[in-house]
């Protein structure tokens, strides 16, 4: 019972479910209420996460099957408060579609579920649970909008290759079982010596089910298409909190059981990362969609984040996760501001739509040319130091390739980003979009730009709860 307190904010999350499934059933025009109190449940979560787990060291509940350490409480504080912020700006565009309902905060709510108990994960079933939890809802929330064929063709898009990805995965789970003998991370860890090359036919079926999971190439072609077609405040969702689930399982998948097999699987994630860095600056470049772009700008980022974790070092992995941390404000940033052109009742999305924003809107302007600019990693914005930390872990590791790959892919990437606030600052202006945004919207742009301006005047506060993590 004693360890229970552990994982009370994964049983608060889940009859919080629970009881909104049954309230919005039972009381009618119920949407606004269950709306406010999903904002309170992810927030009592917070609370619980920060005051049960923050000061631990690693321990393991049932059977060893679920961890609660460092990486597990920053990670979790991170998926909710994102969580949090992209529910809090929904509300505004849902209505503007008539598609304010019960059913979007619930699924939000399962999807964030999933996710904090495969962030706990040291066991190959419990992390299939957590993930399968994770991507229903999900599927869901991509067609959302059903009187929409692109959300409806996202949904079904997601669904299918999705469920190819996870049969994948789950092969490759079967086949760590069969030869180790084990689903737990650290039995399978200690059943290495015997079969270490049958296990690594394993650990190739489960890092595709991965590498799909948060868009890597080559397991990539549903991101731009599902991205688009989505309802942009699903689209925010899934390019903010999945990814840090997934970066979690990541590494402790490769760095808990088969840290001793790291020659084979490291070349295997340097593929990933080089593959999708290239991709993702080259195929960017001639999109004319604002969503479609933040795809393939997504699995670019993912390649600088898997560097990180390629290195085998702490070091690596602590530099991918505050990669990973001032990504997610980024795309809150840039979500924030997209969710801002709007002009009766009609939502923009097009980078031409962007053609002389600064003479209506200079101060929309300046946050975008702040957003952008930290995307492409120009300093001293937030954008810069998180390559920076990535870049110096794998020059540490003497991979001086991935290094170069990295810094050219981020030159290539500069030129759509440029491209954009070219079309901001000097194309012809076009008709003055509404100003009438609401407090949340107003709130998550100003507070996520913020960061990412003076994040270089503090960066020792981010710097110092990651590096608690010690996973080697």
């Amino acid at each position: 019972m004693d360890n229970l307190n552990l994982v009370l904010p994964e049983i608060f999350v889940s009859l919080s479910v629970m009881f909104l499934l049954i309230l919005g059933v039972f009381k009618k025009d119920s949407s606004q209420l269950t709306f406010n109190l999903s904002l309170v449940t992810i927030l009592v979560a917070i609370i619980l996460t920060v005051n049960e787990t923050f000061s631990l060291n690693r321990i393991t509940l049932f059977n060893g099957s679920i961890v609660i350490d460092q990486m597990s409480s920053l990670m979790k504080i991170i998926t909710l408060i994102g969580a949090f912020l992209v529910l809090g700006i929904s509300s505004t565009y849902l209505k503007s579609f008539k598609i304010f309902k019960i059913e979007y905060p619930i699924l939000i709510l399962s999807s964030v579920l999933g996710m904090m108990i495969m962030i706990s994960s040291n066991d190959l079933m419990v992390f299939y649970m957590g993930l399968e939890l994770q991507s229903l809802a999900l599927y869901v929330l991509a067609s959302f909008n059903r009187d929409q064929l692109k959300s409806s063709e996202a949904g079904l898009k997601y669904f299918v290759l999705s469920a190819l990805s996870s049969g994948l995965l789950l092969y490759g789970c079967s086949l760590i079982y069969g030869f180790s003998g084990s689903t737990n991370f650290d039995t399978i860890a200690n059943q290495l010596t015997s079969n270490e090359y049958a296990l690594t036919f394993g650990i190739v079926f489960i890092l595709v089910g991965l590498a799909f999971k948060i868009s890597a190439v080559p397991f990539h072609m549903w991101a731009p298409d599902v991205y688009e077609g989505s309802p942009t405040t699903v689209t925010l969702f899934f390019t903010m909190v999945p990814k840090i689930a997934a970066l979690t399982v990541f590494i402790r998948f490769l760095y808990v059981p088969f840290l001793n097999l790291i020659d084979q699987w490291q070349m295997i994630i340097v593929f990933l990362s080089i593959a999708s860095m290239i991709f993702g600056a080259i195929a960017a470049i001639g999109q004319t969609n604002i969503k479609r772009l933040v795809a393939y700008s997504s699995i670019g980022h993912i390649g600088y984040t898997l560097a990180g974790v390629a290195t085998g070092t702490n070091e690596g992995i602590q530099s991918s996760i505050i990669y990973i941390s001032i990504y997610v404000v980024m795309n809150l940033a840039l979500f924030s501001c997209l969710l801002m052109l709007k002009r009766n009742e009609q939502y923009y999305e097009g980078i031409d739509d962007l053609s002389g924003l600064s003479k209506n809107h200079p101060l929309l302007s300046l946050s975008l040319l702040i957003i952008l600019f930290s995307l492409a990693g120009i300093p001293p914005l937030a954008g810069f130091f998180a390559k920076f930390y990535v870049f110096k872990a794998v020059i540490e590791q003497s991979m001086y390739f991935l290094a170069i790959v990295g810094l050219l892919s981020t030159v290539i990437a500069a030129f759509y980003y440029l491209r954009i606030i070219k079309i901001i600052y000097f194309d012809k202006e076009k008709e003055k979009y509404d100003s009438d945004h609401g407090i949340w919207l107003k709130f998550s742009l100003t507070f996520s730009t913020i960061l990412i301006l003076l994040y270089f005047i503090f960066p020792s506060q981010l710097i110092e709860m990651v590096s608690r993590i010690i996973i080697i």
